[in-house]
């Protein structure tokens, strides 16, 4: 097994320039190719901790906060919030900037939470390093991310138990 890497360690930044070939009915930016950057921008950062593939388990949550418009210059900032055995948390933030307008600073839009599983060349779930939080920052995200987690368990252990017909 891996030594625990830093929180740090597999953060990354992606960025592209929206084009109307993204618009939606509205003129807008439309949200999956939003989510397709972010689950893009969180992979990289699975596969960079895990130090091999990993493949998307779950989008845990997406939260729009704002349009993204055609000409946009869009910003992905993400990292690994929580490490398991072999999944892990990854979060993104979602930036936008004018195209041509400098002097106006970055504005958040979104923000995600995608659950990656490491795998082998089989397919098999793959054990992945440990985080090592390294600031109050990490720490807030790492709590958060263990409720989130804890959350999803117990929806699916409800879901199971009706699924099985015993009381809820």
């Amino acid at each position: 097994m891996t030594a625990p890497r830093a929180s740090s360690f597999a953060r990354v930044s992606l960025a592209v320039m929206t084009s109307s070939a993204q618009a939606n009915l509205l003129g807008n930016i439309h949200g999956g190719e939003v989510v397709k950057l972010a689950d893009s921008t969180a992979g990289a950062v699975a596969q960079r901790h895990s130090g091999g593939p990993a493949v998307t388990a779950a989008l845990d949550e997406m939260v729009f906060l704002r349009p993204v418009h055609v000409g946009d210059i869009v910003r992905t900032l993400g990292q690994v919030n929580w490490a398991g055995r072999s999944s892990m948390e990854i979060g993104v933030r979602v930036e936008t900037q004018p195209w041509n307008d400098p002097s106006v600073g970055s504005l958040h839009v979104a923000s995600a939470y995608f659950v990656f599983v490491a795998v082998d060349a089989d397919g098999a779930s793959r054990p992945v390093p440990g985080l090592l939080p390294e600031d109050a920052e990490d720490e807030r995200r790492l709590r958060e991310a263990e409720i989130r987690r804890a959350h999803r368990l117990a929806r699916r252990s409800e879901i199971e138990e009706g699924r099985r017909g015993a009381p809820s």
